[in-house]
């Protein structure tokens, strides 16, 4: 934006008109600093106060410019709820863009289900539309974490995976602190809090919309992607389906990646349980890393998901070993 008024600061100064080649310049020096607007997608309704703003995509690309996760917000009588802002500046433009085609109300609350930056970095926009006094909600470890380096490396990644289409985005931090249980009231709407320790990360917020029986349930889940499990736990998200699904009951359970299902954990579960088990068997049989991947491979549970999957060939084998360390930690 400097760069643009210096620009045309420097034109009037000469005394000269803004020749077409300088505008040129000048709207290209913005388009750098801030980086290309992300396309519309507009938004779907879900249930009676939900709308999801749906990504095709699961990982960031410069052809979609890091539109990899969903958008989900909630029409209430006070106002427009976010649940995971996007992962840019312009991926929270537009999700703005797509909310004031559904209601003129303002946007009054953002929740951020975890720290990896497609699900925050978008708080920008919500901030820059509607001032710094926006309510940002999100889980105490979310929040230490990105006060450290995390945030500012979730940053600089997304604009070096989107060869630099997110640039200008800043790292807003969420300001508000919720806790696991805590029911927050917004409008006509109560958002319910869940957190049962690690699952895709330690600090994994599922955020429940009571009355339309919804959850949004972040990464915890998805819908054909495989999910990165560098800081999670295969035997945590297990007990963490289990235990949201006795507090919660029976819900449209809604994914940062992908479709949203009524059978989302059971499915999900399924895949997962044909990594963790064939892996956990292999290290009670003293079987090599290398057998648990072929047991694994051949698992129907595994093998059903191989050719649809996203990210199926190039992280399955991380995935596999990250579940065979995990069985070896348990075992001993």
């Amino acid at each position: 934006m400097k760069r643009r008024h210096f620009l045309m600061a420097t034109a009037a100064t000469c005394g000269v008109a803004l020749w077409p080649e300088a505008r040129l310049l000048a709207q290209q020096a913005q388009d750098f600093i801030e980086g290309p607007p992300v396309k519309d997608i507009p938004a779907k309704q879900l249930s009676p106060h939900v709308w999801m703003i749906f990504s095709p995509d699961g990982f960031p690309t410069p052809e979609n410019r890091g539109m990899m996760s969903n958008v989900i917000f909630v029409v209430t009588t006070a106002g427009v709820v976010v649940i995971d802002s996007g992962a840019s500046l312009q991926i929270g433009q537009m999700a703005i863009r797509m909310i004031r085609k559904v209601t003129d109300k303002p946007v009054v609350a953002v929740f951020n289900s975890h720290y990896h930056g497609d699900h925050w970095l978008g708080n920008h926009a919500f901030v820059k539309a509607y001032g710094k006094q926006l309510p940002i909600y999100a889980l105490s470890s979310t929040i230490d974490k990105l006060k450290g380096a995390e945030g500012n490396l979730w940053r600089s990644l997304m604009e070096r995976w989107t060869n630099q289409s997110t640039l200008g985005t800043e790292v807003v931090l969420p300001n508000t602190i919720v806790k696991p249980g805590q029911v927050v009231r917004i409008g006509d709407v109560s958002f319910r809090m869940h957190h049962y320790g690690t699952a895709h990360t330690p600090s994994d917020l599922c955020v429940e919309v009571v009355e339309d029986k919804l959850t949004a349930v972040g990464d915890i889940a998805m819908g054909n992607r495989i999910a990165n499990m560098d800081e999670g736990s295969y035997a945590g998200t297990f007990k963490y389906y289990k235990a949201l699904m006795a507090a919660a009951g029976e819900q449209l359970w809604v994914p940062g990646h992908g479709q949203g299902s009524k059978d989302l954990l059971m499915t999900y579960g399924e895949f997962m349980a044909g990594i963790w088990e064939p892996c956990l068997q292999a290290v009670k049989d003293g079987k090599s890393e290398s057998d648990a991947r072929s047991m694994v491979l051949k698992d129907p549970r595994v093998a059903a998901r191989a050719k649809t999957m996203q990210g199926f060939d190039g992280n399955i084998g991380k995935y596999i070993s990250l579940a065979y360390l995990e069985a070896e930690k348990d075992a001993f």
